[in-house]
C-alpha cells in the first residue's frame, strides 16, 4: 500500500508541477499539436519562442523539412520556400538542461554554431538521444524546451508525407504542411 501511495503522490505532484508550464497550440493544415513548454529547464529558449509566437512570426510558415523516422522541422520558411528572417538575436544554447531529444519533444534547430538558434524548431519523431548535450565532439546538443502533450498522431502523419529535394533544400513536403498559427493556450 505504501508503494502505491508513493507512486500516486509522485504522479500527482508531476501533474501539479506541469500545470504551471505554458502550453502552445500549433494549428496546421493537417491538424492541431499541443506543446507544453519547460521554462524552468530552458528559460531563454522558451522566452524566445513565446516572443515569436506572440508576434505572430510563425503564422503561415511551413514544416519545410520532414525526415521520416527522425524529425519534422519548421519555423523558417513560407510555402514558397522564401526564408523569413528572424527579428531577434540568437539564443544561448541551453542543451545542458537534463532534457533529452526523445520522441515527442520539441527542440531548437541551429547551425554548427551551438548558439545560433533563432526561430526554427523541430519535433522528434523517435528518440534522437545522439542530439543531446555531450553526445558529440563539440559537446553542445540541440536544446529541448518542451514536449507534445496532444496531437502526436498529427506529428506522425506529417512525418510520413511524401518529400522531394528542391535546390539545396532536402526533404521538403510535396504538399506544403502549413503552420496556420501558433497560439498560447496557457501562459
Amino acid at each position: 500500500m505504501k508503494k502505491i501511495l508513493i507512486l500516486f503522490l509522485s504522479v500527482f505532484s508531476f501533474a501539479i508541477a506541469t500545470e504551471k508550464n505554458p502550453v502552445v497550440l500549433i494549428k496546421t493544415n493537417m491538424g492541431n499539436i499541443y506543446v507544453e513548454l519547460y521554462p524552468d529547464k530552458a528559460p531563454k529558449t522558451v522566452k524566445n519562442f513565446l516572443t515569436y509566437v506572440k508576434e505572430g512570426f510563425y503564422d503561415g510558415l511551413i514544416f519545410h523539412r520532414v525526415v521520416k523516422g527522425f524529425v519534422i522541422q519548421g519555423g523558417g520558411f513560407d510555402r514558397n520556400l522564401k526564408y523569413k528572417k528572424p527579428t531577434h538575436p540568437p539564443v544561448e544554447n541551453e542543451s545542458n538542461n537534463g532534457l533529452s531529444n526523445l520522441r515527442g519533444t520539441i527542440a531548437m534547430a541551429r547551425t554548427s554554431d551551438p548558439h545560433s538558434a533563432t526561430t526554427q524548431f523541430f519535433i522528434n519523431l523517435v528518440d534522437n538521444t545522439y542530439l543531446d548535450y555531450g553526445k558529440n565532439p563539440q559537446k553542445w546538443g540541440y536544446t529541448v524546451f518542451g514536449r507534445v502533450t496532444k496531437g502526436m498522431d498529427v506529428v506522425d502523419e506529417i512525418g510520413n508525407v511524401p518529400v522531394v529535394n528542391i535546390g539545396w533544400m532536402v526533404n521538403v513536403p510535396v504538399k506544403p504542411v502549413i503552420i496556420e498559427k501558433i497560439e498560447i493556450v496557457r501562459n
